[in-house]
């Protein structure tokens, strides 16, 4: 399982970025109304910055702030101790200093910590391995398998609604960077309304995702 304990199970900073795009994706189109959204993605966060936000609504949220130099993610889940920050942080390139211990990151807090760059590959700072620190159960999706996503947006957007069930290949499409059509978005959800798919079109303007309605 991908966590802390055991970082190298994450994919590059690459591999991650396109899929975490893909998420964000994906959870537009089960969702048009962005307060049930898990996930998100800025590509203009700032200047050659872009950050991907995983928020439960329920106090748990992470960010993963992509840069030229890699990627580093910040983690909070609420019912863990934060652990001493400078000592999480052992280590941290300087690129990713002001995202670690600037905003919004200070405010939301640090249960895990982790950052990659080509030359080091994905690093942590200074762990307890006696404590948990909500890290495998916020990380688990990122392990790059359509089935985990289809798995878990089965049972958080489909579940008791009546929908058909989000198919394994229909996400893969969009693990892959497929240009997104309007019937692969109508497989994935068969009840968006018209308003939703000009909803959709933005979101995924604003993702930078490729797509094509017009037929």
């Amino acid at each position: 399982m991908i966590s802390t304990q055991n970082p190298a199970a994450l994919p590059d900073a690459a591999t991650l970025q396109q899929l975490c795009k893909a998420m964000a994706v994906l959870d537009a189109v089960n969702s048009p109304d962005w307060e049930y959204r898990y996930h998100s993605y800025d590509p203009a966060w700032g200047e050659d910055e872009a950050v991907f936000q995983l928020n439960t609504g329920e106090g748990d949220e992470m960010l993963i702030l992509f840069r030229p130099e890699g990627c580093c993610i910040n983690g909070f889940v609420d019912t863990y101790e934060q652990p001493d920050k400078a000592r999480a942080t052992q280590g941290l390139p300087a690129a990713f200093e002001e995202f670690v211990f600037g905003e919004p990151v200070s405010s939301i807090g640090t249960t895990f910590c982790l950052w990659y760059t080509p030359a080091t590959g994905w690093q942590t700072g200074e762990l307890d391995v006696s404590a948990d620190d909500g890290s495998e159960e916020m990380l688990y999706l990122l392990d790059g398998r359509p089935e985990s996503y289809a798995e878990w947006a089965n049972e958080y957007f489909v579940e008791d609604t009546g929908r058909q069930l989000i198919e394994v290949e229909d996400v893969a499409r969009v693990y892959r960077g497929e240009t997104l059509t309007r019937e692969q978005v109508q497989r994935l959800n068969q009840e968006l309304e018209p308003e939703d798919m000009v909803q959709l079109e933005t979101d995924l303007q604003e993702i930078g995702y490729p797509y094509s309605f017009s037929q």
